[in-house]
């Protein structure tokens, strides 16, 4: 057994209710130093909710966290960020009216100071974040780009690219794929193989589960609130998790293949 030292997440006992509905119930989650874990589940499962948790965006009812061997209770995304836990979300929540660079330094643009009173420096804030970018391998043909000019690949790339530059010990992405073309795709997943080669531990939320298998070392599928399994990747396959997903045995479509009695697509 691994001993818990080694662990940088250790969530234990989550539970989480919101009047009749019990979201989480009893979850636990451990994740390692430089580890890419797939969080999976069908929509309303708890993937969102106990990621939530882990990023102060949500309190839970029961339940305790780590970071690094080391107790933490988070009441808000500020006490997360402080414990180097940072959070891409599916919005992004970038600004499109506002440069690639003013994107990166969002609330911590750098200043100098004239006559006392603090002036935005312009030219140290694209430096720094060309070298960002340049540093995380992500491709933008210029800083003073507004993020509406940018494809969706680019915007992803820039929302984790912000969160990276945080120096985080633990990433989490909820759907940094979902509606990418294939090229786009591949980027961001090369994004988070270099974020997890430096040792930040990443959390992946994907309904692409063809992603898991690129980038992932384990698996934690969850089932209505619920822990229902764990998996290394290398001794999964997509039709075993789709499997574990649904709570049942999966029966998929096509020519010339019925369904299963008493199953239904």
């Amino acid at each position: 057994m691994t001993n818990a030292d080694t662990y940088r997440v250790r969530m234990t006992g989550i539970s989480k209710r919101y009047g009749t509905m019990q979201s989480l119930d009893n979850v636990s989650l451990t994740l390692k130093p430089g580890e890419v874990l797939g969080l999976v589940g069908d929509n309303g499962a708890g993937k969102s909710t106990l990621s939530k948790v882990l990023s102060g965006a949500v309190i839970p009812d029961l339940g305790t966290i780590e970071i690094d061997g080391k107790p933490v209770s988070f009441t808000s995304p500020a006490d997360a960020r402080a414990a180097h836990v940072e959070m891409v979300y599916q919005d992004l929540s970038l600004c499109d009216t506002v440069d690639v660079a003013g994107n990166l330094f969002l609330g911590r643009e750098p200043k100098w100071k004239l006559a006392g009173i603090p002036i935005l420096d312009k030219k140290t804030m694209h430096e720094r974040a060309r070298h960002m970018l340049e540093g995380l391998g992500i491709v933008i043909p210029d800083t003073h780009l507004k993020v509406e000019n940018l494809s969706g690949g680019q915007r992803q790339s820039i929302a984790i690219g912000r969160a990276a530059s945080f120096n985080p010990s633990v990433l989490i992405m909820d759907e940094p794929t979902a509606a990418l073309a294939v090229a786009e795709v591949e980027a961001v997943l090369e994004l988070i193989r270099t974020v997890s080669a430096r040792g930040v531990s990443v959390i992946l939320i994907t309904h692409r589960l063809q992603d898991l298998f690129l980038v992932c070392d384990r698996i934690q599928v969850m089932y209505e609130g619920q822990n229902v399994a764990e998996r290394c990747i290398a001794e999964t396959n997509i039709e075993e998790v789709v499997n574990l997903i649904v709570g049942r045995k999966f029966s998929a479509r096509s020519a010339g293949q019925s369904i299963e009695r008493g199953a239904s697509i």
